[in-house]
């Protein structure tokens, strides 16, 4: 197992806390291959990057993972923001950190080398970066969502999300306005109960309790991840569209992956479907959205071949 190294980046002038994962000793060489991984919505660096980080670099590969401006140990006021254009900047500022560590002597990294690895929300951050960034090589995804498109429609296919968007639009507009003395502070939204008992007692959707076994439980509770986020993230988020160009990553690789029970599977369906090629959707035999976050044997060998094939 690699033990990673503390490190930080610059991201539209806010510092990124970091871990750089090297290649576990002998790996398979993979000519400076490295690989940029991103974490979900309300997530850190520590939880779901760290399980794919560590499957990857046994396979050889150099992994950089992050903390999200504003989220978790990386710089950035109001906290808890989530900004899908500054997510974007974050993994273009990855990116240049890898090539700038591929300056430096016996590095191991290749600025020629480089791919992207999103999960959940950075499913849809990553290949958006990947459609305008050529230094993107090739580029992957698990258990992927459009944060826009989720704002929008919700977390099934078939839903529709307007009303209660209207009111998250309403709630950050307040939010903002709380910026000027005078007016009310808006509470923060706690995207999930507190523990799994009570996304049970509350008869929550099973996506809810699915997410909540995973966050909070001690299957990957972590004081930095309060799964909590500011009501003026909504008026970001709400016309964002992930997939829309996504046919502007070829002829470079996407592979986009998901489970059979995964709620959220159709957002990969919907991304692979306005890819082109090469381009290839994988699903994993009975696990839900939440089981890609750390079940990762067979999604993450899946990563490793196909950044093998094409990080070369």
């Amino acid at each position: 197992m690699s033990t990673p190294d503390k490190v930080s980046f610059d991201s539209r002038g806010l510092r990124l806390a970091a871990h750089l994962y090297k290649p576990v000793p002998g790996s398979p060489s993979r000519a400076g291959a490295s690989i940029v991984i991103a974490h979900p919505w309300t997530s850190i660096k520590e939880q779901s990057p760290a399980n794919y980080a560590r499957v990857l670099s046994a396979a050889g590969f150099t992994c950089l993972t992050y903390d999200a401006a504003y989220q978790g140990e990386s710089e950035g006021t109001p906290r808890d923001l989530e900004d899908p254009y500054h997510r974007v900047e974050d993994i273009k500022c990855a990116v240049t950190y890898l090539v700038s560590r591929a300056a430096e002597a016996n590095s191991g990294v290749d600025a020629d080398n480089i791919g992207v690895l999103g999960i959940c929300a950075s499913g849809g951050y990553a290949p958006f970066v990947a459609q305008t960034d050529l230094r993107i090589k090739a580029v992957a995804t698990a258990a992927a969502v459009c944060a826009g498109t989720m704002a929008r429609r919700g977390y099934d296919k078939d839903s529709s999300n307007m009303e209660a968007l209207h009111a998250q639009l309403e709630a950050a507009a307040r939010d903002r306005n709380s910026d000027v003395p005078g007016h009310e502070a808006v509470p923060v939204v706690h995207m999930l109960p507190e523990t799994l008992d009570e996304a049970t007692a509350a008869a929550m959707p099973p996506s809810f309790r699915d997410l909540a076994s995973y966050y909070r439980t001690p299957r990957a509770q972590h004081p930095r991840a309060t799964n909590t986020c500011l009501p003026r993230s909504w008026d970001l988020m709400a016309n964002f569209d992930a997939f829309a160009f996504n046919a502007m990553i070829a002829p470079r690789p996407l592979l986009m992956v998901t489970g059979t029970r995964a709620a959220t599977r159709w957002y990969s369906e919907d991304g692979v479907a306005k890819a082109k090629e090469p381009k290839e959707l994988y699903v994993v035999e009975g696990l839900t959205h939440a089981d890609l976050y750390d079940k990762a044997d067979e999604a993450g060998a899946k990563m490793v071949d196909f950044f093998g094939k094409y990080l070369v």
